[in-house]
C-alpha cells in the first residue's frame, strides 16, 4: 500500500514560521510520499518562499510541488522554485518523477493547470487575442500532464495540479467563479494517460471528494477544505477508496 500525503494552499508569509513544521515531524510514520497542491505563498515573494523551505527541510519522505496562482503573482516564481529545490522539494511544470516505495514505483506528474471552465460552460480560443492566450495556455498546461503521464513507467500514477479538473470539488464555490477554477481539458488528458489519484487545491470553499468522466478519483486537498496540516491517501494492496 502506498501512502500519499497530500496539502494545498498553504499560503505560507514572513509570519508563518514553525507553524507547519511541528505538524511533519512524525511524516514518515504516516506517509511514503509528501504532495503540496500550490499556493504555496501568499504573494509569491521569495521571502515567504524561504520561510517556507525552512519548514520543509529534511523531510524524511520525498516531497513534490506544483506552484499555484498566488505564487506567480510577482513574477519571480522561478525564485520561489529554486528555493523549494534547494531545500529538497522538487517542484514539477509538465514534468515527472518516479519514486521508489516498497518495492513499488510511484510516479507523480505534476503542472499548475489553469482555467477555462467545464463542459457547457467553458471558454473557448477564439475571438480577441487575449481569450486565445487564456484557452491555448490551458491547452498546453494538459497536454504537457498528459505527456509526463504517458512517459511513466510506474507501479502507481499521482497527477499533482494546482487548479481543478472537474466542477464536483468546487461545489460551494460561485458557479459564476469556476472558469477561473479550473478546467475539463485537464480531466480529459489525464483520462486519456490514466492515473490512479488526482490532487488539487485552489478552491477553498469546495468539498473534497470528486472524481473524472472516466472515474479517477479527485482530491480537493486545499487546507480551507481538508483542515488537517495534509490528508494522506492511501492506493494499492486493497487500499478501498483513497
Amino acid at each position: 500500500m502506498i501512502r500519499i500525503a497530500a496539502v494545498g494552499d498553504l499560503h505560507f508569509g514572513t509570519d508563518s514560521a514553525n507553524t507547519l513544521r511541528p505538524h511533519l515531524e512524525r511524516l514518515n510514520e504516516n506517509a511514503d510520499v509528501f504532495l503540496l497542491a500550490g499556493d504555496l505563498t501568499r504573494l509569491g515573494d521569495p521571502s515567504e518562499a524561504e520561510v517556507l523551505a525552512l519548514e520543509l527541510r529534511g523531510l524524511l519522505v520525498p516531497t513534490f510541488a506544483v506552484l499555484g496562482n498566488h505564487d506567480y503573482h510577482l513574477d519571480r516564481e522561478e525564485e520561489v522554485t529554486s528555493l523549494l529545490q534547494d531545500a529538497g522539494v522538487r517542484v514539477l511544470e509538465g514534468e515527472s518523477e518516479i519514486v521508489h516505495v516498497n518495492g513499488s514505483r510511484v510516479g507523480i506528474a505534476g503542472s499548475k493547470g489553469f482555467g477555462g471552465g467545464f463542459a457547457g460552460a467553458s471558454g473557448s480560443d477564439f475571438g480577441e487575442p487575449v481569450m486565445k492566450a487564456f484557452i491555448e495556455t490551458t491547452k498546453n498546461s494538459a497536454e504537457q500532464l498528459e505527456k509526463a503521464l504517458v512517459n511513466l513507467s510506474a507501479d502507481v500514477r499521482v497527477a499533482l495540479l494546482h487548479y481543478a479538473p472537474v466542477k464536483e470539488t468546487l461545489i460551494g464555490e460561485p458557479p459564476e467563479i469556476y472558469p477561473f477554477l479550473g478546467s475539463y481539458l485537464l480531466a480529459e488528458a489525464i483520462d486519456r494517460a490514466g492515473a490512479d489519484l488526482i490532487l488539487h487545491g485552489h478552491a477553498h470553499r469546495g468539498v473534497e471528494k470528486g472524481s473524472t468522466p472516466g472515474g479517477i478519483h479527485v482530491r480537493n486537498v486545499a487546507v480551507p477544505v481538508i483542515k488537517h496540516p495534509y490528508n494522506v491517501y492511501c492506493i494499492g494492496n486493497d487500499a478501498g477508496e483513497p
